[in-house]
């Protein structure tokens, strides 16, 4: 993106860099150089805003339309972890490892993805050379659509405006997906070997052991997430990117976020309503959906607070040597948080400029 002239405030209000730097010593954590420097004051500023910014960048409707966009990319996606990982495994082993889901997602989505991964596995043939090569070249092309819903969302929340041409963000959400598919892979291999060495080491370590395996299992798949989402933080909106620990907070909250709403909706679903009564047999794909929504919905929540934290800090949150404020390349980088009293400051300090001007003018 092009940088802008100079800073502003979060309403896109221009102000001088000489205010901006009075400002810095009076706003809660503007000369904070990561979140562990941000005082509370700065937090409940944060969460002020995002509780406006939620409605005012439409979280729900994003979430929507990334949702959508999944749904429709969950089979070509399936079918991509299955292809690649068939060159170094057995794709069995990618149907058998869904069970450590249940009693996490409800039981509808978890038959979905079953009856998805032993469709794919037993109709495939092994492909070879040019067949696996346009295979996967066409399964990740259908599974790209979720990838491009979340740069268009993310661009929403960090308010930036998209202007990389067709060949830049198609690569991009290429990209994002094929990381998505190793990511998977990564994760399938390691939940393998974790499975293995507690099942091995069971009668020889005891049961407290295996449950510490099992615990380890669970953190490494948290830690792989969590960085999953950090990666589309930082590189699907189209700005300058941001520092590794501007993006840990959001990408660790989204984790643990996503967790626990999908615990939530699985017990809503279970105890509470009735979704076949109303449903019928469509009722495990609208369970399917508003499984993704509730997804989608945690993912952007990270992203929020992520770009509130960058416009909280007056510290250039991006990449590379420090610029000044307008000079950033990213919109919440460039912005600058401001209370209500930093904001009679400011306007106390451009009356007395504007009298004095008036006053050598008379």
């Amino acid at each position: 993106m092009t940088p802008s002239e100079g800073p502003v405030t979060e309403d896109g209000q221009p102000i001088s860099r000489q205010e901006a730097e009075m400002l810095a010593d009076t706003l809660p954590g503007a000369r904070g150089e990561s979140p562990l420097q941000l005082p509370r004051a700065a937090w409940w500023s944060i969460v002020k805003r995002i509780y406006v910014m939620i409605g005012f960048h439409n979280l729900s409707l994003l979430a929507a339309g990334v949702a959508f966009y999944a749904f429709l990319a969950f089979v070509p996606l399936i079918a991509s972890i299955v292809l690649l990982y068939g060159l170094i495994g057995d794709p069995q082993s990618v149907a058998a490892n869904v069970t450590l889901l249940e009693g996490i997602v409800p039981p509808e989505v978890l038959t979905i993805l079953k009856e998805q991964l032993l469709a794919i596995v037993t109709s495939s043939k092994t492909a070879q050379g040019l067949g696996l090569f346009i295979a996967l070249f066409f399964s990740l092309y259908g599974a790209m659509r979720a990838a491009t819903a979340m740069i268009t969302a993310l661009n929403v929340i960090y308010e930036e405006y998209e202007t990389r041409n067709f060949i830049r963000t198609t690569g991009l959400a290429a990209a994002i997906t094929l990381g998505m598919v190793m990511v998977a892979i990564i994760g399938t291999v390691a939940i393998s070997l974790f499975t293995y060495a507690r099942n091995f080491l069971a009668p020889y370590i005891g049961s407290a052991a295996a449950l510490l395996i099992q615990g380890l299992t669970w953190l490494f798949a948290g830690a792989l997430i969590s960085l999953t989402f950090a990666v589309f933080f930082r590189y699907a909106p189209d700005r300058r990117a941001a520092k590794w620990r501007w993006l840990s907070v959001g990408s660790v909250l989204s984790t643990v976020l996503w967790l626990a709403i999908t615990l939530g909706f699985g017990f809503y679903v279970a105890n509470i309503t009735n979704y076949n009564a109303t449903y019928g047999s469509l009722a495990a794909v609208v369970i399917f959906l508003m499984w993704l929504f509730v997804s989608a919905f945690a993912v952007l929540i990270g992203a929020e607070v992520n770009s509130e934290m960058e416009r909280q800090t007056m510290v250039d949150s991006t990449v590379g040597p420090d610029r000044p404020m307008g000079q950033r390349g990213a919109v919440m980088a460039d912005s600058v948080a401001l209370d209500r009293a930093s904001r009679l400051l400011m306007e106390k300090k451009r009356r007395r400029e504007a009298a004095h001007r008036a006053s050598r003018v008379s």
